[in-house]
C-alpha cells in the first residue's frame, strides 16, 4: 500500500450563528510543512489544530484554511483594525518596492481574511468540539485521497518495475552474443601478435578470463532482479513507505548504470537505455510518495 503525498478535503460546520468552512490541501514535501490560516476566533486552538494534523499526516506541504461566514445581520460584525492596518502597511510597502500603484489599495485591504470580525470572536467548548470533528473529517478525506492516487501510481510502478525485469531477461541473447565477439576478438588480436601462427591457447585463456571478468554483469543482474522483488513487495507493504522505495529505487539505477558502463555491446546499451527510461518515471513519482 502506497500513498500519495497530493490531496484535498473540505468541510463546513454549521453552527448556531456562524458557518465554519474548512479546507485542507497537501504536496509532496521531504518533511511535514504546515501552513495554517485561521479566523481571529480560532487563533488560540492554533496549537491544537497542528497537532491534530501532525498526528495524522507524517509528510507534505499542508495548507490549511479556516474561514467564517456570519449567518447573523451586519450589525453584530465589527472591523478588525489591527488586522486592517497590518495589511494596509504592508500593502504600502509592496507597492512602493512594486512601484505599482497606491490608488486602490484600501479596496483591496477589505477584501482580505478577517478584516471583519463577529463581536463574538471566540469559541465555547461545544463550537469548538464542533469544529474539531469538522477539522477531523476534513483530514479524512484528505487521507482517501491520497490513498485513492496512491492506488494509481502503484499500479504504474508494477507496471514499470515488471517492463524493467522483461528489458533485464532480453539482455541474455545479445549477452551470448558479445561473449563470442570477445573471444573472436581476442584471437584475432593474438594471431595478429604472434605473426599470423597458431594462437597460444594458454595466453588466449588467459587474456579471455581477463576481458570476461571485466565484463561479467551477472552479479549485477542478480542484484537488480532482486531490488526490482523487493521495490514490489514494499509497495504492497503495510505501510506506505515513500522513503524507502527512494532508496530501492537507487539502488536499481546504480545496477542499471554498472550494466550499461560493462556492456561494450550496442544491444545491451539500447535495453539500458529503456530500462533508464522506465526508472526516470518511477523516481519522478516516488518523489510524491508519503
Amino acid at each position: 500500500m502506497i500513498k500519495s503525498m497530493t490531496g484535498f478535503g473540505k468541510a463546513v460546520c454549521d453552527l448556531q450563528n456562524r458557518s465554519v468552512h474548512i479546507e485542507i490541501k497537501s504536496l509532496n514535501s521531504r518533511q511535514l510543512d504546515l501552513g495554517v490560516r485561521l479566523p481571529a476566533m480560532l487563533r488560540d486552538k492554533e496549537p491544537e489544530i497542528r497537532t491534530e494534523l501532525a498526528r495524522w499526516l507524517q509528510r507534505g506541504k499542508v495548507e490549511l484554511n479556516i474561514f467564517v461566514e456570519s449567518a447573523s445581520n451586519i450589525k453584530n460584525q465589527v472591523l478588525n483594525r489591527d488586522v486592517i492596518a497590518a495589511y494596509y502597511n504592508d500593502m504600502v510597502d509592496l507597492t512602493a518596492e512594486l512601484g505599482a500603484s497606491q490608488n486602490d489599495i484600501m479596496s483591496m485591504v477589505m477584501r482580505l481574511p478577517d478584516v471583519i470580525q463577529n463581536e463574538k470572536s471566540e469559541t465555547d467548548e461545544n463550537e469548538w468540539f464542533q469544529i474539531l470533528n469538522a477539522l477531523k473529517k476534513v483530514i479524512a478525506m484528505l487521507d482517501d485521497f491520497r490513498l485513492r492516487e496512491g492506488k494509481v501510481i502503484e499500479e504504474d510502478f508494477i507496471k514499470r518495475i515488471l517492463s524493467i525485469k522483461r528489458l533485464l531477461n532480453n539482455i541474455e541473447g545479445p549477452e551470448k552474443v558479445r561473449i563470442t565477439t570477445v573471444k573472436d576478438r581476442i584471437k584475432t588480436q593474438l594471431k595478429q601478435m604472434e605473426g599470423g601462427e597458431s594462437v597460444d591457447m594458454n595466453r588466449f585463456e588467459q587474456e579471455l578470463i581477463y576481458y570476461l571478468e571485466k565484463m561479467d554483469i551477472t552479479e549485477e543482474k542478480t542484484r537488480l532482479k532482486i531490488h526490482c522483488d523487493y521495490f514490489i513487495e514494499t509497495l504492497q507493504g503495510r505501510e506506505s513507505s515513500g522513503k524507502k522505495l527512494n532508496f530501492i529505487s537507487q539502488e536499481i539505477g546504480r545496477e542499471i548504470n554498472t550494466i550499461g558502463s560493462k556492456a561494450n555491446n550496442a544491444d545491451i546499451q539500447k535495453i539500458v537505455v529503456q530500462m533508464k527510461e522506465e526508472l526516470e518515471r518511477v523516481k519522478e513519482q516516488v518523489a510524491n510518495i508519503l
